[in-house]
């Protein structure tokens, strides 16, 4: 019968030792279609936000990174993956506990005859004492421990990764939404610049009225225009307030007085986009580590199911005293015992084969999600350089209209203030002006928003440095 099992293990053994390890695809092309960037510091790219030259932004991404509840929650997922790692890999340590006992017995024969046993006594008070360190050991002769090593492992190097993505998705976020409260500022500053110059025309439209220059309609028309201005600025004062607020509780201060949110309505200067290798991907996304580091935890957990189907050895000494306490008599006796224990898996195999079949099919998953991860941050990282190229050459573009735009219009109200133009043509120049300002404003804060994009989809805000530790190390 021996012979018999021992063929099925062997068996079993060959069969998973047949299984081929995932090869996954993640080759990059040597530089992006899109037209590169300038020179940025590899330390600028790690603080990405330091390059918009913005005191108020640095301030709110360092104090988000510290306070915010997404970047907390964060570093205690990667304190429970490191706890949990430990406390998978002290399995393979001897297990024991030390364990004690007392007890005392108090006894007296209250009926019946007397009977006399030599050495004993049936009446008085009796004490035991006993204490045992019982050790269990399992021997790990085929690598048990450094598969399970190498699958926590690739855990807690996914859970750091996952940690540095979470903290730079989030000071994207921040310097998102504060870039937008400042777009939102400057539409409120661009509304109530167009109401103060609705109130002029009105203004002059009535006098020219009063002097017979012209009808009543022009007047009553201006006074719409001016009504829906600002109409349009007690709208925006609301968004911004909103925006505002948002900014803070992306921060971590979401109670605190809205003026804790700077809104400077001014537009900075978009940075230039740095120049870098589509393979400098693979060791700046944290996305991308994170995904490799999972493959690399589920090759682990597919060697300890293959090792499964070995024996397993476990060695149980111990240690032991016992002391009893008689009316009559004391003795005290102390023990140590060797021994062990050995398990053939056999009729066990048909389980561990198909937990083996599973574990080789999630990790190929994992090849999978390993080979889209690469190719989804080439994707992201170009495009983003494409779209900001575009963002960049469109300001410039719109610049000159809108100069262009506000010309003309100084040059409609003039004339129309002299007589020598009528309130239609003068709303409209001014309508012109606003809309291309409006549209130019637009573009530079969709510029600034597309830079954070850039820098995010190119592993910006964390070292490239593949064994450095987070940057806020969890508390």
């Amino acid at each position: 019968m021996l012979p018999k099992t021992s063929a099925a293990v062997l068996a079993s053994l060959t069969l998973a030792a047949c299984v081929g390890g995932p090869k996954p695809d993640v080759s990059l092309p040597a530089a992006y279609e899109a037209r590169g960037g300038g020179d940025l510091p590899a330390e600028r790219l790690d603080r990405w936000w330091t390059a918009f030259g913005d005191p108020q932004l640095e301030a709110l991404v360092e104090r988000a990174l510290v306070e915010a509840p997404d970047a907390r929650s964060a570093a205690e997922r990667l304190n429970e993956a490191r706890a949990t790692s430990i406390q998978a890999l002290t399995a393979f340590l001897p297990q024991g506990n030390v364990s004690g006992s007392a007890r005392s017995t108090e006894s007296r024969q209250v009926e019946g005859p007397a009977i006399q046993i030599p050495g004993q006594s049936l009446n008085g008070r009796s004490d035991s004492y006993g204490a045992n360190f019982n050790v269990s050991w399992e021997l790990d002769l085929f690598g048990r421990f450094f598969a399970t090593r190498k699958a926590y492992n690739g855990d807690v190097a996914a859970s750091r990764f996952a940690y540095e993505g979470a903290r730079a998705s989030l000071a994207a976020a921040v310097a998102d939404s504060y870039f937008q409260v400042r777009g939102a500022a400057i539409q409120l500053e661009d509304a109530r610049a167009t109401a103060a110059i609705q109130r002029s025309l009105y203004e002059v439209a009535v006098k020219r009225s009063e002097r017979g220059l012209a009808g009543g309609a022009d007047a009553d028309r201006a006074a719409g225009e001016l009504a829906q201005s600002e109409g349009q600025v007690a709208a925006l004062e609301a968004e911004l307030t909103a925006a505002r607020r948002s900014l803070l509780v992306l921060v971590g201060r979401g109670a605190a007085p809205i003026a804790e949110a700077p809104a400077p309505a001014e537009v900075g200067t978009i940075p230039q986009a740095p120049a870098t290798l589509p393979g400098e991907l693979l060791v700046r996304r944290p996305d991308v580590r994170e995904a490799e580091a999972r493959l690399q935890s589920a090759i682990g957990r597919r060697a300890y199911n293959r090792l499964a189907f070995l024996p397993t050895l476990q060695l149980t000494p111990g240690l032991g005293y016992a002391r009893q306490v008689q009316p009559s008599y004391e003795i005290a006796t102390r023990s140590w015992s060797w021994g062990g224990a050995a398990s053939v898996p056999v009729l066990d195999i048909p389980r561990l084969l198909a937990e083996l079949k599973a574990q080789n099919a999630r990790t190929r998953q994992a090849a999978i999600a390993y080979e889209k991860s690469v190719q989804t941050a080439y994707g992201e990282a170009e495009s983003a350089l494409v779209r900001l190229d575009a963002d960049r050459r469109r300001v410039a573009l719109l610049k000159d209209g809108e100069a262009r735009a506000a010309r003309a219009f100084e040059a409609s109200r003039t004339a129309y203030a002299a007589g020598l133009t009528d309130l239609q043509t003068t709303l409209g120049a001014e309508q012109s002006w606003r809309a291309a300002r409006t549209q130019l404003t637009a573009a530079q804060v969709q510029g600034l928003r597309r830079a954070v994009q850039t820098y995010k989809a190119l592993g910006g805000g964390w070292p490239a440095d593949a064994g450095a530790k987070p940057a806020e190390e969890a508390r």
